[in-house]
């Protein structure tokens, strides 16, 4: 491959990830949400009272990020932590009416980034595209 080719393939993903990562983290602001937060939410929203140590599992992130992201949340009144009926040593997390009724916004915010995103691409290119992006990341893993 031309090492030409290479790096500016980087470099676009790299500004594609960052931009998007940018403007995406403005759109959570008027939801009182930061990156990550949102994920967060979307597990819980599959179903809560689950544990912060799950949380890691599922986020891919370290026990101290999670910590934050759920003091965060908890401050803002998006979740609330409950001690475990059977183990007093564990605390589960769940959502408050909050917490739940934000579900809808987050989801048209991540829309429309991925409609802005891929606005102009055609549904063949953006088959390619998958594939070629799914091949990098088993590349990467």
């Amino acid at each position: 491959m031309n090492d030409n080719v290479g790096c500016d393939i980087r470099e676009t993903l790299d500004k594609v990830s960052s931009k998007m990562r940018r403007d995406y983290n403005e759109n959570l602001r008027e939801l009182n949400l930061h990156v990550g937060q949102d994920r967060l939410l979307a597990r819980l929203w599959l179903g809560d009272g689950i544990t912060q140590m799950q949380l890691c599992e599922h986020l891919k992130c370290e026990p101290p990020t999670v910590t934050n992201m759920v003091k965060s949340l908890e401050l803002n009144g998006f979740i609330y932590r409950k001690r475990d009926e059977q183990d007093a040593r564990v605390m589960r997390i769940y959502l408050t009416d909050k917490g739940k009724n934000i579900e809808e916004p987050v989801d048209l915010k991540w829309k429309q980034q991925q409609a802005k995103l891929l606005h102009s691409i055609s549904p063949e290119e953006l088959l390619i595209l998958r594939d070629l992006m799914k091949r990098m990341e088993r590349n990467l893993f």
